[in-house]
């Protein structure tokens, strides 16, 4: 028998049992024994500014690692900040385990400082939601948390900590980390696959989720070559395979261009790597829908994807292509011409635009093909959510894996807290985030956390005074009828310069060039606060 511990420092524990290196937290009286845990265990405790933030940087924790993020957050206030978070990792399946603090058991039900309901408020936005009873079970639930949060389709668990209960002294061992097993593919299945694919005319490779790791986008980029298939990658999810290989034509979903979504209609085999048919990548569920369908994905009940699965699959990508890797003779009658014509399409879209220059504000094309020539290969790039993204997902590429992060959601607010984690996780990198001046004023404040962490990165904060997305679409129901849409915004350099960081704005392309070279040159934080014209909105993907 062990000498006592109480349940809070248990739940620690069984963190650094699983290999946990940081949490993500924005501190609460109610999980204070928790907090007392986290003081001599090794595990970075990174305070942040907001929950929301917390959150975003336990996606990316997630996003980066495959390993579930850890976000710490307190009762009702802190549970409903960190709510956009819980959302945004159900929708884009990335493993997050959220710790919420509780009011005390004896003050449940009583309309108590700062309560809630944890079932009610997470029960539909979450996978499962826990809440410990019996601090003799805090270590077995927490890894139970992790065991689900990073099984079959990934996504967030939530723990629910009561107050008085982690205070408990208890008896128990820190939990193990559960066993998970590696899945084959049958010799039926794979004949089943290999016929389909020796049968097809116009296959695509459509990948996409977050498990793309070591050289598992490499190979499969290479055996789709071999096999005369075009891969495109779901939106969001272009880092999943290096974007020089011949193989690799683009991606589906907002910003794309025309010759893609094209490819997905005339598609006749669909083999979705990770990837389901939803809305966005199927242009609002009108396009590829004909196709015979092939999904490998590790979740049984496949969801977001819509019209048929001709063919499922129990495997993650690395599994996949363990097993096809050496096939022969499935590349049919097909030759390399129609990826190659794709290839082609997708190198010209990649490098122009075909936007005018502006005569006001700065020529945003021409600053991230700057951005692009001065970053090194060893890079991510975190994004927010609005049109100045489109800029960075056509202009930036990536050619390392696990080097994107970004809500698949369309959640804003993510680049700049998805930035200081990425540049934890990878202090080795280049951490770039871009964001739209609405994007960044949602959770810029997380630049503290980055300064307090010691750390660095770049953000970009394209600056257009409007919400442009919702502006698009405004012009297009509503013409000159602007409302609700207009922003006042601050010197985004000065901000930063406050911080003790580097900070530059731009308004002009007189010394577009040198400003972006001397800011990539700094080394700690930097902030370049692009100006442009609110009347220039993303580029456009139809004439490609």
């Amino acid at each position: 028998m062990t000498s006592g511990r109480s349940a809070g420092h248990l739940i620690v524990e069984t963190l650094v049992e699983h290999g946990v290196e940081r949490v993500y937290s924005v501190p609460g009286e109610s999980y204070l024994d928790v907090l007392d845990g986290l003081f001599d265990s090794g595990v970075n405790n990174v305070v942040c500014r907001q929950e929301g933030g917390a959150g975003f940087m336990a996606i990316a924790e997630g996003r980066l690692t495959g390993r579930a993020g850890v976000v710490m957050v307190t009762r009702g206030p802190g549970a409903a900040n960190f709510f956009i978070a819980a959302h945004c990792a159900y929708q884009d399946a990335t493993p997050l385990v959220c710790f919420i603090g509780l009011v005390p058991i004896s003050d449940r039900r009583r309309e108590s400082f700062q309560e809630f309901s944890i079932d009610n408020w997470f029960g539909s936005t979450v996978k499962r939601v826990f809440t410990i009873e019996d601090p003799d079970q805090a270590g077995e639930i927490v890894s139970q948390a992790f065991q689900i949060a990073e099984s079959g389709r990934p996504g967030p668990v939530v723990v629910g900590l009561p107050e008085n209960l982690l205070r408990e002294v208890v008896e128990r061992e820190p939990a193990p980390r559960r066993a998970s097993s590696d899945s084959i593919m049958s010799d039926s299945a794979i004949q089943e696959f290999s016929q389909k694919v020796r049968a097809s005319a116009r296959p695509l490779v459509v990948v996409g989720g977050d498990n793309f790791f070591g050289d598992t986008g490499q190979r499969l980029a290479d055996w789709s070559l071999e096999q005369h298939i075009p891969v495109v990658a779901d939106w969001r999810n272009y880092d999943a395979i290096p974007n020089d290989h011949p193989a690799y034509v683009g991606w589906l979903g907002y910003g794309r261009r025309q010759s893609v979504v094209e490819a997905l209609r005339e598609c006749d085999l669909m083999i979705g790597v990770g990837a389901v048919r939803s809305d966005v990548m199927s242009e609002g569920y009108t396009v590829g829908f004909g196709a015979t369908t092939v999904l490998i994905n590790s979740d049984a009940d496949v969801l977001q994807h819509a019209g048929r699965v001709d063919q499922l699959i129990h495997l993650s990508p690395k599994e996949f292509i363990d097993c096809v890797e050496g096939l022969d003779g499935i590349s049919g009658n097909r030759g390399p011409e129609r990826t190659q014509d794709l290839r082609r399409s997708h190198e010209r879209f990649s490098s122009e635009t075909g936007q005018p220059v502006p005569s006001v504000g700065v020529d945003i094309e021409r600053a991230f093909k700057k951005l692009e020539e001065g970053l090194p290969q060893d890079r991510v790039i975190t994004y927010g959510a609005g049109n100045a993204t489109i800029w960075g997902h056509r202009l930036l590429s990536h050619t390392v894996p696990n080097s994107l992060v970004a809500s698949r959601n369309g959640a804003m607010g993510m680049a700049v807290p998805a930035a200081v984690a990425s540049s934890l996780i990878k202090p080795d990198a280049t951490v770039l985030a871009v964001c739209g001046d609405g994007d960044f004023m949602m959770n810029g404040q997380e630049i503290a956390t980055l300064v307090a962490q010691k750390s660095k990165a770049i953000f970009v904060v394209v600056d257009n005074s409007v919400f442009a997305t919702i502006v698009e679409h405004q012009q297009r129901w509503y013409p000159n009828r602007p409302s609700g849409t207009g922003m006042t915004n601050p010197n985004f350099a000065e901000l930063m310069r406050s911080y003790g960081g580097y900070g530059v704005r731009i308004s002009d392309n007189s010394n577009l060039d040198e400003e972006i070279a001397k800011a990539l040159g700094q080394d700690g934080p930097v902030l370049i606060h692009l100006v442009q014209d609110p009347e220039m909105m993303s580029p456009s993907g139809a004439e490609y």
